[in-house]
């Protein structure tokens, strides 16, 4: 029960997905026979956008040479096969991330573009300039954030910032569409999505309902003993695809949740302790940003030995990649559930 089915070859079929798209969208940033790429950024320059940190923007002509200083974005951006030239990545070599730093789920479609890594960690303001770049997307908050140097980044090329953490990962594509001029391609990678969904919803037999959708934290936070969860509601990306899939989320009680460092969040419910015996009240649980050692390691916590996932032994991993999602990790996430349900 605890496994992750080998999604490879699914992977490199998301990665072809985005190949498709380049192919069908444009041929080349420079090319007079462009095609329908061209069309799509017809008569939308300059656009002029505010963007969510409240700047307003003027980009003058289509970007052609894009740096994402968040790689969180950066995938988003391969989805809508938007010409991103260079990335700050994260550490390089660890279970989510290839020798760059680049994501798992898209870093093939990084090297078929030759998507530079420009630094891992703390952004780098003369690499950024390095690049010549004519766009550069910041992410707002987490741990890949620019917006502290905005102000120097903004001198270098215009500067949208994208809050991704108030947006499911469909908006994010949207809105890198928009600012791009690649509106068509990110419709049609969203519209993909939601076609493989319902694919994946007509060809399974779903698992024992409601389910919970979560993350588990063996340790507590600063390395001290116990455990606790972030449970998806139905407001964020996770809770939104299992739904789209056919599944009812399982609802958590009132007084199981705790008062966690990253305050009242729609997205999810923190829970810690002994709260998780009461709190995890799903048939079945799908644990996300975790792999086949740590559905094992939770099936085993004595906090949740008790729940009827663990009774029924129905607790399944989504996969290292599916922490964060965006079209290339939610995609893995359809393909995992596919595998370990279907007809």
């Amino acid at each position: 029960m605890y496994r992750v089915k080998p999604g490879s070859t699914r992977v490199f079929a998301a990665v072809t997905l985005a190949t498709a798209l380049s192919l069908s969208a444009c041929g080349g940033s420079g090319s007079s026979d462009s095609g329908d790429g061209d069309t799509a950024a017809d008569g939308q320059w300059p656009l002029t956008i505010t963007d969510d940190a409240g700047h307003e923007v003027t980009i003058d002509e289509a970007p052609e040479s894009i740096v994402s200083t968040s790689v969180t974005l950066t995938g988003s951006l391969l989805a809508v096969d938007a010409p991103v030239t260079a990335s700050g990545a994260t550490m390089p070599n660890s279970p989510v991330a290839d020798d760059q730093g680049f994501f798992t789920q898209w870093s093939d479609g990084a090297k078929e573009k030759d998507v530079k890594a420009l630094y891992q960690g703390d952004p780098d303001v003369e690499a950024v300039l390095a690049e010549e770049p004519d766009l550069i997307v910041v992410s707002k908050t987490g741990q890949d954030s620019a917006n502290a140097i905005y102000d120097q980044l903004s001198d270098i090329a215009p500067t949208v910032v994208i809050d991704y953490g108030n947006k499911d990962w469909q908006e994010v594509t949207t809105k890198l569409g928009e600012i791009t001029g690649h509106e068509d391609e990110a419709k049609k990678a969203n519209d993909e999505f939601g076609s493989r969904a319902e694919e994946v919803k007509s060809a399974i037999d779903a698992p024992k309902q409601p389910v919970t959708g979560m993350i588990f934290n063996e340790k507590a936070k600063g390395g001290g003993s116990g455990a606790s969860a972030n449970i998806w509601t139905p407001e964020s990306a996770q809770g939104k695809l299992l739904q789209e899939v056919g599944f009812e989320l399982a609802e958590v009680p009132e007084g199981t949740a705790g008062q966690g460092e990253m305050g009242k969040r729609a997205d999810i419910v923190e829970v810690t302790g002994e709260n998780l015996s009461k709190a995890v009240t799903g048939e079945s649980v799908f644990l996300f940003n975790a792999n086949e050692k740590t559905a094992a390691s939770y099936a085993k916590n004595s906090l949740v030995e008790s729940t009827p996932a663990v009774k029924n032994d129905a607790v399944y991993p989504m996969g290292l990649d599916s922490f964060r999602l965006d079209y290339y990790s939610a995609t893995n996430v359809l393909d995992r559930i596919e595998d370990e349900f279907g007809k």
